[in-house]
């Protein structure tokens, strides 16, 4: 029996479903905004021939308010650290930072090879920090207590977390005295908007960052809001009409069929739930949780990111759905594709809804606080519902679920985003955004080059930060290519720092 991840997708940030059913009728809301928290969480322990990447776990206290004077408890700040290549503080080695995102920090050090591997050609020291309220790292003393209300809460923030990376890092170089050591960030998805965020707002800490797959422009009205969505129908387009209007069509059909007196049992049945269905919408958000899931890993090559997956799953999948005998039903059909994510190794008997054992409450209450990234589904570019945004319904959401009001603008008030390209080529230097455009997550990121110093690398066949992966033989050029000229600007970096540093002292 697998205990595989559950679907169900509540209303946090963004989606709501203007049905195109009948009035009686109603479909699910969607919400993009949990892909990107969820899709971060899942606690696997590498991908497929990933390299075991030896490091020292340690734990570090940190104030649980660092924008107040309170007296308040302090809590136990995981991080991960190798030191065995740096160059040390007399040669000035740098620091490769990754900035932790909300999961347990040695999945992220698992699946970015990139870091480690680059590291020693560096002679850099690396260190994974686990972000506050995830993994270890739980303020009150354990995930029950941290998680109680929105009062013990109230400190999970992205400043506070930024604020603990630029307090760590600035302990550990004064604890080594390497004061003047360059720090270099990394971090993919909302790790990359952490360490693109960090870059600007503490620039006398490190001297760049590398942003993947950061939706830093997913707020407010920057972006529209079906970018999201129609980018994971293009993935599924691109392969196959006949198989992007089958999942089109598939929502209808699923709708209809749970409106008959035995309608739930037999969709239960089809799908292979261990439980009987209690609405269609469980199976809605179901299928979309796995679409929107393998347009983020549409990677060339096998990897077990998320669910053990074949190169190009998405082609996986609509062969599966296109390839179906003749008088296969459109259901039978969307299970046959859709268990090319859920089942690919053939060891689930069954399906499990009700099962979260990645704790996504963390990332729920970041979307009803400040992670607020509107999204809807057009009626003629999606394969998904025709949906339009409604906030108010997702605040009435988070009043009921957490006693709070989302802030939908503070996000830009407090790292920017309107008027970006000015605003970034006026004050900020040396980040790169990486963004593969298979990646859903890319159009809200930063996609050309902004200034000399502000580069945008953008692959065509890119997905969900796949430049932070770990290298394999499978690798295409383009990849090869990409990752070489990320590491050729961290150079850059690193050689402009000890250039001013050497003439510095010379003088």
């Amino acid at each position: 029996m697998a205990n595989l991840p559950k679907a169900t997708l509540s209303v946090l940030i963004s989606l709501t479903l203007l049905s195109f059913f009948p009035a009686t009728l109603s479909f699910p809301r969607l919400r993009s905004s949990r892909f990107l928290g969820k899709f971060s969480s899942f606690n696997n322990k590498g991908s497929l021939g990933a390299p075991p990447y030896r490091y020292e776990t340690r734990y570090f206290d940190q104030n649980l308010d660092h924008f107040s004077f309170s007296d308040l408890p302090k809590f136990r700040q995981r991080y991960l650290i190798n030191t065995e290549h740096w160059a040390g503080p007399d040669q000035l080695g740098p620091i490769f930072f990754y900035c932790g995102n909300e999961g347990d920090i040695e999945w992220f050090a698992a699946n970015t090879g990139f870091v480690w591997e680059f590291a020693p050609r560096f002679r850099a020291m690396v260190i994974f920090p686990e972000h506050r309220y995830y993994g270890e790292s739980m303020p009150y003393g354990s995930h029950e207590e941290a998680y109680k209300n929105a009062s013990t809460l109230a400190h999970l923030t992205a400043e506070q977390a930024l604020a603990d990376f630029a307090v760590l890092i600035t302990e550990l170089k004064k604890n080594l005295s390497a004061q003047a050591c360059p720090v270099v960030l990394f971090g993919g998805s909302y790790g990359g908007m952490l360490a693109a965020w960090m870059r600007l707002k503490y620039p006398h800490i490190a001297i760049g960052a590398l942003a993947s797959s950061a939706p830093i422009l997913q707020f407010e009205d920057i972006v529209p809001p079906g970018t999201f969505y129609d980018i994971v129908s293009n993935g599924f387009r691109r392969e196959s009409i006949s198989c992007f209007n089958t999942i089109k069509d598939s929502w209808d059909v699923i709708e209809s069929e749970g409106q008959k007196s035995n309608g739930l049992a037999n969709l239960t049945e089809t799908f292979r739930f261990c439980k009987k269905l209690e609405s269609t919408d469980d199976l809605s958000n179901w299928l979309s949780d796995a679409y929107s899931y393998l347009a983020m890993a549409n990677y060339p090559y096998p990897a077990d990111f998320l669910m053990p997956l074949p190169g190009n799953p998405i082609k996986e999948v609509c062969r599966k759905i296109d390839n179906s005998p003749n008088g296969t039903s459109i259901l039978q059909r969307i299970f046959e594709g859709v268990s090319v994510y859920y089942n690919y190794t053939g060891n689930a008997g069954c399906f499990n809804l009700d099962d979260d054992p990645h704790g996504m409450n963390g990332w729920n209450w970041q979307a009803c606080t400040e992670m607020v990234m509107p999204t809807s589904s057009s009626r003629n570019t999606s394969m998904f519902p025709p949906y339009d945004y409604n906030y108010t319904s997702e605040e009435q959401w988070c009043l009921e679920n957490y006693h709070v009001k989302p802030r939908p603008t503070w996000i830009t008030t407090e790292f920017g985003g309107h008027g970006f390209k000015k605003a970034l080529e006026t004050f900020g230097s040396n980040i790169i955004f990486s963004n593969g455009l298979l990646d859903p997550w890319s159009g809200g990121s930063v996609l050309e080059d902004i200034s000399e110093t502000i580069v945008a690398l953008v692959t065509e066949k890119g997905a969900h930060h796949l430049d932070l992966r770990s290298a394999t033989t499978g690798d295409p050029d383009w990849l090869v290519e990409q990752r070489a000229a990320e590491v050729k600007l961290i150079k850059g970096w690193l050689d402009k720092y000890h250039g001013r540093k050497r003439t510095a002292f010379d003088m």
